[in-house]
């Protein structure tokens, strides 16, 4: 069980959600897409030795295609929903991705939780209703940004599979290909949207910089190479402790109180990544 690595992941995907708010007010999109680019850009030496070892077939190219995709869905829905609704509501929408991996793993049969990780999933639904499930909105531009933020969980679900059903990746070089791929479909889309492909300050560049090395490079190949491992529900479940991390680093770096209910969902979620990844 790749307990060690998984853990050394959440604390790389925290940074993300800090990363992106101290890189405001570069648009959404341009934000996700530079962070995938930048870290594509550092992935190339890694991608082409992968496809000259021969650890890189046309067959996982192509699933590459598929997973950036999946990858930018999942970056511009989510970092654009932070602009329209709380973070706390934006940070419980996009966990879902472990109780929609493990549902369809129940209508597959493949990768089907074990009882022990159906307790974790619910252990984690909890928590993060705990968190923010008050902010949660059903009208006006909250509402949209709680879509987006839905719509990212699934995305993220569907890169999982994808990296699944391949077995055995070379975690780096499937990355480097997922990320430039993602990388372009949303500076695409920003730049139809009349977005330049630039960060709105040189310390917005910095920012996006460090977002691509911490929680892409780091936490997302991280995520990748533990798909050998275990399934992607666990792999799914061990992200939720993602605002657990955000919330500290928030408390530390900017200031923001931790009230009681952030405490409480926190705690929730730490016995639930436990439960997960221990032996799973």
């Amino acid at each position: 069980m790749p307990t060690a690595p998984l853990l050394l992941a959440i604390v790389a995907l925290s940074f993300a959600g800090p990363f992106f708010r101290a890189a405001e007010p570069t648009h959404p999109l341009v934000a996700a897409g530079l962070r995938l680019a930048l870290a594509s850009t550092l992935l190339v030496p890694f991608a082409v030795r992968a496809y000259r070892a021969g650890r890189l077939p046309p067959a996982h190219l192509r699933a590459g295609l598929l997973a950036g995709a999946f990858y930018g869905l999942h970056f511009g829905a989510w970092v654009w929903s932070l602009t329209l609704t709380s973070m706390a509501a934006s940070v419980t929408l996009v966990t879902a991705t472990p109780l929609l991996l493990a549902l369809i793993g129940v209508a597959t049969g493949r990768d089907r939780p074990s009882p022990r990780l159906w307790v974790a999933i619910s252990l984690a639904t909890v928590g993060v209703l705990i968190i923010g499930g008050s902010h949660l909105e059903l009208a006006g531009p909250a509402l949209i940004g709680d879509a987006l933020a839905f719509l990212g969980a699934a995305a993220m679900a569907g890169y999982l599979l994808v990296v699944r059903r391949l077995g055995a990746v070379d975690p780096l070089g499937f990355t480097g290909v997922a990320a430039a791929t993602g990388g372009v479909i949303l500076l695409c889309a920003g730049a139809l949207l009349g977005q330049a492909p630039l960060a709105a300050s040189p310390a917005a560049w910095g920012w996006l910089a460090l977002a691509a090395l911490v929680p892409q490079l780091i936490g997302h190949s991280l995520l990748t190479w533990a798909l050998r491992h275990v399934g992607p529900a666990v792999v799914g479940l061990a992200t939720v402790g993602e605002p657990v991390g955000a919330s500290l680093i928030a408390w530390l770096w900017f200031g923001e109180a931790v009230t009681g209910q952030v405490a409480a969902g926190s705690a929730v979620i730490l016995v639930a990544v436990g439960v997960a990844v221990r032996r799973a």
